[in-house]
């Protein structure tokens, strides 16, 4: 899966593992709701695309194929969730397999001296990338909780109690420092963006979001997100964010953390549904359905976010579910 379909150039940027992975988790949700087999068949194809790209010999999973230059903490982790969304809708064994690898190489490879997780590690050294404060993905701050959930998730799969600590230590160095993480910087378009990396934080309290001190941050967490996301939406606004903010509202209410503030959540679906593109044109066919990543003073920017569009999707169909009072969503099935 592309990072990117770019509207102007009408071409798609290059293939990235860490996408595929949010794909595979995608299709497999979207198997769960429908039971349409093309969806399990197009999680399998990604699913099998990543343990192809998973390279034995060096133990890494490149960032992209062509050049492997660098590998990512982040995408490891979303890639890991991904194989295991396809595990437990299979059963197929090479699949736990590989993302048992990648954990363990999550844990191994990017561990820092100081006891954090380094973000990015230059292939084929594995030499760090220098940080950057200013630019969260080349940070090791709460937005890590994400992908460390996958440690979770390995020992919920294995019963390997090995996977619990990393997570544990992610998780208190996030509760530690979340509230340092916004505004974080000078731009607003800026926090906009860590707004999104921000709701990475409140969706890996989830396994944890039932415990007094996870409770209280995703109660804190919800309310800062929408204040900022509120201040900023009519310079600039991220389909992303709508959607997991959206999400994260609903999970802590099923989970009885916090109640669901109902017209708040009203608002961010409808604005997260009109970021949904509607293209008659046949030689726009890749843009239909989609969802533009952002707007910039209302005006959509030239780009369809495969990711955005499956947060997006996942989101509103989970709210209208719960507006209708259907069942609950696991939380394995976040994407």
């Amino acid at each position: 899966m592309a990072r990117y379909y770019l509207v102007d150039a009408r071409r798609n940027l290059a293939a990235s593992t860490e996408i595929t992975g949010y794909a595979v988790s995608a299709f497999v949700y979207l198997h769960a709701v429908t039971r349409d087999a093309r969806y399990l068949d197009r999680a399998l194809s990604g699913a099998r695309f990543l343990t192809r790209a998973w390279d034995p010999a060096s133990q890494t999973m490149p960032f992209e194929i062509a050049p492997a230059a660098f590998t990512y903490f982040f995408d490891c982790g979303i890639i890991v969730r991904g194989l295991l969304a396809v595990w437990r809708a299979t059963g197929e064994q090479e699949f736990l397999d590989a993302a048992v690898a990648i954990g363990e190489s999550m844990a191994r490879d990017f561990a820092s001296p100081a006891g954090d997780f380094h973000p990015i590690l230059a292939l084929p050294s594995r030499t760090p990338l220098p940080r950057d404060p200013l630019r969260w993905s080349r940070t090791a701050t709460c937005y890590q909780l994400k992908s460390a959930m996958a440690w979770w998730d390995l020992f919920e799969a294995t019963g390997d109690t090995r996977f619990i600590e990393p997570y544990e230590r992610v998780l208190a160095s996030s509760l530690r420092t979340y509230a340092d993480f916004l505004p974080g910087h000078a731009e607003r378009p800026k926090v906009m963006d860590r707004l999104h990396a921000f709701c990475y934080f409140l969706e890996g309290l989830l396994p944890r979001a039932t415990e007094a001190r996870c409770a209280a941050a995703v109660r804190d967490g919800i309310g800062r997100a929408a204040w900022h996301l509120r201040d900023i939406a009519s310079e600039f606004e991220r389909s992303d964010v709508y959607a997991q903010l959206l999400r994260i509202r609903l999970y802590a209410d099923w989970l009885g953390v916090v109640p669901l503030d109902r017209p708040a959540a009203e608002f961010e679906a409808a604005q997260l549904a009109a970021f949904q593109v509607a293209d008659s044109d046949p030689r726009s066919t890749r843009m239909n359905g989609g969802y533009w990543f952002g707007r910039k003073r209302a005006e959509p920017l030239p780009f369809i976010n495969p990711v955005s569009a499956a947060f997006a999707t996942q989101a509103l169909e989970l709210w209208e579910t719960s507006r209708a009072g259907g069942a609950q969503a696991h939380r394995h099935l976040l994407i």
